[in-house]
């Protein structure tokens, strides 16, 4: 399980880091001197695959990141992604060429970087025909300013008519035991089409652990206390014995529940690339050393089992979170919506 994964032309380490969570999403952002810390400690472990977005904090993740590492640019493949942005501290959702272009320029200038590796749009823009933005990124290529066109949180459908345009590096989906929508359709696109599927929140956003978060004590500004129903106490409690035999399966193997569910990710395909993100230093360490984990294929089928789709108790997204994104749903899901 150590062995490289491909990203286009490139190969990386097959756990990378999620660098969301030290600025965003899950409460208050990280002490900015102990995020800059976590980023170096990644690379001097192995980490070679780093994911931040210009939404991140509003840029302050690709700033961070600019200033940790920008001597050290040449050591890691490093994505960020477009579409959401921000204006005046409000979040913005727009895909025309030009502001693709802006943003890019931005990014770069942030990151204190002259490319960055691997760029997706973040979200589909219902306004703006996909090839149109696609286009506007093959143009980022040809400029030299990104090498890897990527997209995020889109369906099969949006996934080929933007390779039909350029070709696509990756894709980047939700996936995990808790999570396994992109096995409707995205996952075997990928494979068709020669994608990456780069798996965000492969831990469930802390669910897959032990212990698992504890909702009652989000910090108010903690996302997952508004647009992630699975995390409302009821749902929450009655998704809880889905734990049982995943701590079951970590005793079995000799790791945690979480590095069990980065191992499972993992598995499940040979292009498939999991981000976990982290605040933590011993989690950061946890993390990277799943990628040295290799499960049997009874292991992945009990799993698979265990955690059948329709056994998650609520939707995934709270309506407001699917409406802007295109990535398929369970029949389950439109129900419990």
């Amino acid at each position: 399980m150590t062995s490289k994964r491909r990203i286009g032309d490139r190969e990386v380490y097959p756990v990378g880091l999620g660098c969301m969570n030290i600025t965003h999403a899950y409460g208050p952002p990280m002490d900015e001197t102990e995020a800059k810390a976590l980023l170096v400690r990644a690379l001097d472990i192995g980490y070679n695959f780093l994911d931040t977005a210009t939404l991140y904090g509003f840029g302050r993740s690709e700033e961070l990141i600019g200033e940790a590492l920008k001597d050290r640019r040449d050591s890691y493949f490093l994505a960020s992604k477009c579409v959401l942005g921000f204006k005046d501290g409000q979040r913005t959702l727009d895909a025309r060429p030009e502001t693709i272009k802006a943003a890019c320029d931005a990014s770069l200038k942030r990151l204190q970087t002259d490319v960055i590796d691997l760029y997706y749009m973040h979200r589909p823009d219902p306004n703006v025909p996909i090839e149109d933005s696609v286009g506007a990124l093959s143009e980022l290529v040809a400029a030299g300013k990104i090498r890897m066109i990527g997209l995020s949180e889109m369906g099969a459908a949006d996934l080929r008519r933007a390779h039909a345009v350029h070709p696509i590096a990756a894709m980047q989906s939700e996936y995990s035991l808790w999570v396994r929508n992109p096995e409707i359709a995205i996952k075997a696109a990928c494979e068709e089409l020669g994608v990456a599927l780069v798996a965000f929140s492969p831990v469930g956003r802390g669910f897959l652990a032990d212990p698992p978060v504890d909702p009652a004590k989000f910090h108010e500004s903690d996302l997952r206390g508004s647009i992630f129903p699975r995390f409302d106490p009821e749902n929450y409690a009655a998704n809880l014995p889905l734990l049982d035999e995943a701590r079951a399966c970590a005793a079995e193997v000799g790791c945690t529940v979480a590095q069990l569910a980065l191992a499972w990710t993992m598995a499940k395909g040979d292009n498939i690339l999991p981000i976990p993100g982290t605040t933590s230093l011993q989690h950061l360490e946890e993390n990277w050393r799943a990628g040295q984990i290799e499960l049997s294929d009874d292991m992945v089928a009990r799993l698979d089992a265990s955690f059948l789709p329709e056994k998650a108790v609520g939707p995934r997204y709270s309506p407001m979170g699917q409406s802007v994104v295109t990535t398929e749903m369970y029949p389950f899901e439109r129900d419990q919506a």
